[in-house]
This record gives C-alpha cells, structure tokens and sequence, in this order.
C-alpha cells in the first residue's frame, strides 16, 4: 500500500502562502487515511465472515446428505476387516411352479449370555427355565457362575419369548439378529425341500446352509449373492402337493400300511408335480436320525426315492414292449402261457398257482398278469438285449433328480445274470428300484417312446432324449394298460371321464434275515392317464398294506395301491385342468323319470 505523507511540503508552502494553518492539512490528511484504514478492516472482515458462512453451510449440507443416506439405506451389520470371510446370512426363497412360496426367511433372535455383567445371576436363572422349560436351572446357575465369559442359550427364540426374557431385566442377557429358515407349509414336500440349519455363527450374524432336499442340492444358488434373491422356481404345484399327500396318507391309514410314496410326474418332460413319502416330518423341526434304527424306519427316509423295492409286475409292460418293439410278437400274437413254467431247478408259477395258458395273446399277457407268458417272451428277448433296454429306461442308476439323496437310491441288481434273472426281472422281481425309477420308465416308454429325466425344476425345455419304443409300440402298451383297468387286475382304478391306464404290482417283502416274507409284501400300482393324449404318470407304492375289509385280509396292489391311485387321479386331474370326457348318450336310451 502506498503511504501519503501528513504534511506534503507543496501543500504546506502554499497554505503558508495563503495565510492559513498548516496543521489542519495533517489533521485531514489522518482522517482520511483512518477511514481508509476502517474500510479496509470491514471488507477484510466480511470477507472471512463470507468464508466461514460457505464453510458452515457445506458442513452442514454434508452431514445433512449423509444423514438422509442413511435414513433410506437398508439397514445392514456392519463388518469388521478380517482375514476370514464375512458370513452371509441371506438365503433366497424357494417357491412351486406358480410362484407360492415354499421356503423362505424370517427375521428372528439368539439369545446368549455375559455371565460376567449379569446382576442377578440366581434369578436370571429361574426365570430362563420357565421361559424355556426344556433347560435347567441348575445347569444355567452352574454355568453363570463358573468361569465362561459367554454361552449360547438359544440360538434362535420367538418374539414372544424374547420379550419375556427382555422382562427379566438382567444386562447379561442380550439377543442377536438372526435371519432363520421358515416352512410356512410344515411338513407339505418335506421331503422334497429337505431343510436348513445354521452353519458358522456369529453373535451378529449366522450362516443358514441347506442340509437336505433341495436345499442343500442347491445349497450355492440359494447363498450367492450374484443371483440378486432370485427364488428357486420348482416344478411342484403346491395344491397338487396337498392333494397327494393327503389323499396318500388317508390310503395309507385305511390300507394299514406301514409307509407309502407317490410320484405325479409330466409324462413328455418328466418334471414332477407331486412326490410324496410317509411317514414324513416338519422341516421347521428337522428331527435328528435316531440311532439303532433301519433307514426305512426313519421319517426322514424318501420313500419314492431311496426306497428300493421289487415293484413287482409293473415290469410287465417293459418286456411285452420291448418284444413288439423287436418285432418277436404283437400284441394279439399268441405265447406260451402254460403253467407252471420250470427251468432247471427253477418252477415259475402264477398267482395262487392260477393257468391262464395253454395260450394267451400279448395284451391277454399283461392283462391277466401272467407270470408265464411274460417270462417266455423274455427268453425270446435274451438277456444282453433286456439288460439293455432296462438300462435305456434308467432302470441301472440311480435318478438324476435334483435331491442329495438320489445317489442313495440305487438300483438292486443281480450279481450274475443269468437265464432265470431275465425271466424274474421280466416280471419285477430279482431287481429292485425305487417309485420315481418306476415313473421314469413308464414315462418313457408311454410318452410316445422318448427317453425323459426326472426333474424337479420348473421351465425347463423339454430335451429330446432317445428313442426306446416307436411311436405304435408307446401307442400299443398304452392300450394294454388300458385293458388292465377296464378288465383287468386293476378294476379300481376306473376314474369316470379320464381314460386311465395302469399296471399293478405286488412283491413279497424280503425278509432281512433271508428270503421273503409269507404276509408281507409290497404293493405298486403305475399309471398314465389320458391313455388316447398321455400327459401324467402317477405311480403309488404302499408297504405292507393289508385291506381287512373283508372276511379275509387282502394284500393285492389291485385292492390296496389301486384305490388310492384312483382316488389321487380323481382328486389331482381337475387341479391340472384336464376335462373328463363325458360319454355320449345313446339316441334311443331310456331315462326313468319320477312322477
């Protein structure tokens, strides 16, 4: 800044000049620079005030922003840096194939303790067993006044009950989030959804992983975050699944049969809509398998896809079809149906030591169910060309369904197959498979002759698989089987307006200790429907049924499994839209009429 002098000596020398006082020059001239001078200050200082206003309002315009950030966000734990991996704890819904879900989460508590901050431990102790009255409050005393510094007591709790223990009062008591599997259709596909329980936990956080069913077969979709929540989309239709079940479980009961399953599967893609296993469970309360126990025993075991079991005659339709398909017989040619059969030291009987022969025609065959006639056409098969056709219908594996216990169900087969295996297998016995292998089979022969898998996926295109009868031979069984119901061994199975087909199969029961039960046995019954347009297989298989309706038990599949798979039918084919065809009215028919 540039400095004018007080008293300039030009303005002094003229004011002297002048007569005038020279003082009043230095006197103005200090005025004017003190003004200076203030207005100087002022504009410095409302230029620092202008600087810390913006700096106030940004200040206050950030926090501002984050605070409404924050507000809007999903609330999230937050997790500390470590070099082990964080716990996910999100896990997506599982629903049928109309979108209904079937598993889901729920947002619920744990419940631990600080023994160390609590008050009063004695108390703390007492109440929590009446809360809980599975725990004991001398164990809980015990463990408060030991030495732990924290202790699980549960790892998840009800709202209900976390509000009594929040009543308690103690600060050692505190809660943790925690996100569980819920199954809010109990024990609806049990089996089938398997269930979940917790992983690695946290006291903020628990990992939920699948450890059955579905649930732990699609156990990384369902935790992997890059799938955005997208459900699980099963081919399962919930009412179906209802229906079936219960439908299943009355048959069980009224056919006092120790367990049941039942496989309604879409004959031209093979997705499942219904599989049902009794005894079941709750997958809300998975129960622990008890030791000591056969497998079969357990609610937890899948019947329909674990069980394997000799299915008896259902096998029937196999070895007629695979003898038309190789042009050895048709299905009016006549075989050798005279019993008994022997080979070696081998005889072959009919039931309750019946003789359909000397001749019986193919579908004769498969209608009256004759052991005999099925065998000889199975010599004239041979058995490299049966042990493959049985392994193209899948019959050798175990089902590539999506379930962790499918490898489990793996097929009974003879160590050697001889001569006498290719007659017994021809008629299901000597080779032991599970329900949903027996579905799988008869979808693939009924279907139109095309290979199908089994799946439990909805949407899936079906995939063209190979050919394993022609076109006229799917057609041909499919009218074999239909003679079985009109007037065959599966006359309960009729269902008005639905064009039912069907074979029946019982199998003695084999005996753990060797050979086979006298009064044991297990009965199957698999069907298709509509015979003319096949679009469903339904296969129904009870253990040890007996119906005692009559003056003498009766343990047939054509008076136990056939009723119950005709009422499922009669229950399950509205739901899938299919309309009954009505029979037309003859012109000249009668009608009485009341007057």
């Amino acid at each position: 800044m540039i400095r004018t002098p007080l008293r300039p000596l030009a303005r002094i020398l003229e004011a002297r000049a002048r007569g005038e006082n020279p003082d009043a020059i230095e006197r103005e001239n200090l005025r004017l620079r003190h003004e200076q001078m203030r207005d100087q200050a002022r504009l410095r200082a409302e230029g620092r005030l202008l600087v810390l206003g913006v700096a106030f309002f940004c200040a206050f315009v950030t926090v501002g922003a984050r605070m409404g950030l924050l507000a809007a966000a999903e609330p999230h734990e937050p997790s500390a840096a470590a070099s082990s991996a964080p716990i996910v704890a999100q896990r997506a819904d599982i629903v049928d194939r109309q979108g209904r879900i079937l598993a889901t989460n729920m947002a619920t508590h744990s419940l631990y303790a600080q023994p160390q901050q609590m008050i009063d431990k004695e108390r703390a102790a007492r109440e929590l067993a009446r809360i809980f009255p599975d725990l004991d409050e001398e164990e809980l005393l015990k463990d408060f006044t030991g030495t732990r510094k924290f202790l699980w007591i549960r790892k998840k709790i009800s709202p209900e009950q976390k509000q009594l223990v929040h009543d308690i009062g103690d600060p050692g008591l505190l809660f943790g989030p925690r996100e569980m599997r819920l199954y809010p259709n109990g024990k609806l596909a049990a089996h089938i959804l398997g269930g979940a329980s917790f992983g690695r936990e946290g006291v903020h956080s628990a990992e939920v992983i699948g450890v059955a069913g579905v649930e732990k077969a699609f156990d990384g979709y369902l935790r992997d975050p890059a799938n955005g929540g997208q459900p699980l989309r099963l081919s399962l239709d919930l009412t179906l699944q209802a229906a079936v079940e219960r439908v299943l479980y009355g048959g069980m009961k009224l056919m006092n049969a120790k367990g049941a399953a039942a496989v309604l599967m879409k004959a031209e893609t093979g997705e499942i809509v219904a599989m049902a296993s009794l005894p079941d469970f709750d997958p809300n309360d998975r129960p622990a398998p008890r030791p000591g126990t056969q497998a079969e025993d357990s609610p937890l075991f899948n019947r329909a896809v674990q069980g394997v079991y000799e299915l008896g005659s259902t096998f029937k339709i196999f070895t007629a079809a695979q003898a038309m398909q190789l042009g050895l017989v048709g299905p009016d040619t006549l075989v050798d149906a005279n019993a008994p059969m022997r080979w070696g030291k081998h005889r072959i009987n009919e039931f309750r030591n019946k003789n359909y022969g000397p001749k019986l025609s193919v579908t004769d065959v498969i209608v009256k169910s004759s052991n005999v006639g099925t065998a000889n056409m199975a010599l004239e098969i041979g058995k490299e060309r049966q042990q493959a056709f049985f392994r193209s219908l899948g019959l050798f594996d175990p089902t590539p369904v999506e379930l962790v216990e499918a490898p489990t169900g793996k097929p009974l087969l003879p160590a050697h197959w001889g001569d006498i295996h290719t007659i017994t297998a021809s008629y299901g016995h000597g080779i032991s498979a599970s329900p949903l292998h027996l579905a799988t089979a008869y979808a693939s022969v009924l279907n139109g002759g095309k290979r199908v898998q089994p799946t439990l996926l909805a949407g899936g295109r079906p995939e063209t698989g190979e050919r394993v009868v022609s076109e006229e031979i799917s057609a041909a069984a499919r009218t074999m089987l239909r003679a079985v119901v009109t007037h065959g061994t599966a006359t309960f199975g009729e269902v008005e307006g639905y064009r039912v087909g069907g074979k029946t199969g019982t199998a003695d029961k084999p005996n753990p200790r060797g050979g086979y039960y006298e009064d044991k046995v297990i009965t199957t019954f698999a069907s298709v429907f509509p015979t003319d347009d096949p679009q469903y297989i339904l296969v129904v298989t009870l253990d040890e049924p007996e119906d005692r309706s009559g003056a003498e038990p009766r343990r047939t599949a054509g008076w136990t499994a056939v009723p119950v798979a005709a009422e499922i039918i009669r229950r399950a084919a509205p739901l899938l839209g299919l309309r009954p065809e009505i029979a037309p009215t003859p012109d000249f028919a009668l009608t009485l009429a009341s007057h």
